[in-house]
């Protein structure tokens, strides 16, 4: 089981906390209540630029990390098709220089922005190959070895910018590159999202949380990602 820390709203909790010591012990209170031995960094919008709790978090993983010599710490990050853009990068290598091990970095390979408006399978292969790049260089891995430490998460469907969808042959063609490559996983935001909206939900400027806003079967998206 893995939790979650952070996301795109709120304060994550390097932000309240006032310690690096604080801030391990309230990380060790949810993973214990979950009984979990892996850990996800969803790290994007001010708290990602944010370089004081971008070093206070990386501090305390590390502490955390010599408590529990088997927790697995993952971070997911904004993307574009050039990469991880100077504050995630910046976040990989205060994370590094601190001595946290760093199993994965998840790369969210949705809402670029309105200057993107072609293929979005095309877009996260391009996000996916120039992360692999900045990977390499950050944590001196190899060529394999940074595809093993990436893993692709991609918005289903209609996603938050208004030109982007997502598409059935997209998974599919996302699933094939990561194969091919060897990331360490392709995933979805998210399962409640893989079917086709109806009622109130299909006239809606946007697909919510409920469905995708595309034609399809429930759970077609799964089965695309999964082969």
């Amino acid at each position: 089981m893995r939790v979650s820390f952070g996301g795109a709203s709120g304060k994550e909790l390097a932000s309240t906390c006032d310690s690096a010591s604080e801030l391990a012990a309230a990380y060790g209170k949810a993973l214990d209540a979950a009984g979990a031995t892996e850990a996800d960094f969803d790290v994007e919008g001010e708290q990602l630029t944010d370089s004081d709790s971008v070093a206070l978090r990386s501090e305390a993983i590390a502490l955390l990390q010599k408590e529990r010599d088997d927790l697995a710490v993952t971070f997911t990050l904004p993307v574009m098709p050039s990469g991880l853009d100077d504050d995630g990068v910046a976040l990989l290598e205060s994370a590094n220089d601190k001595g946290v091990q760093v199993s994965t970095v998840n790369v969210m390979t949705m809402n670029y922005g309105s200057a993107y408006d072609e293929d979005m399978g095309d877009y996260a292969e391009a996000s996916a190959q120039a992360a692999h790049d900045q990977l390499e260089k950050t944590f001196g891995l190899s060529d394999e070895g940074a595809w093993r430490g990436l893993a692709l998460t991609s918005m289903l469907g209609v996603n938050d910018v208004d030109n982007e969808t997502f598409s059935l042959s997209d998974a599919e063609q996302v699933r094939s590159f990561a194969e091919e490559k060897g990331v360490a996983w392709v995933s979805m935001w998210s399962t409640f999202r893989d079917q086709a909206c109806e009622g109130d939900d299909a006239s809606s400027d946007d697909a919510a949380t409920n469905c995708s806003g595309v034609e399809q079967g429930a759970g077609d998206f799964a089965a695309a990602f999964s082969g």
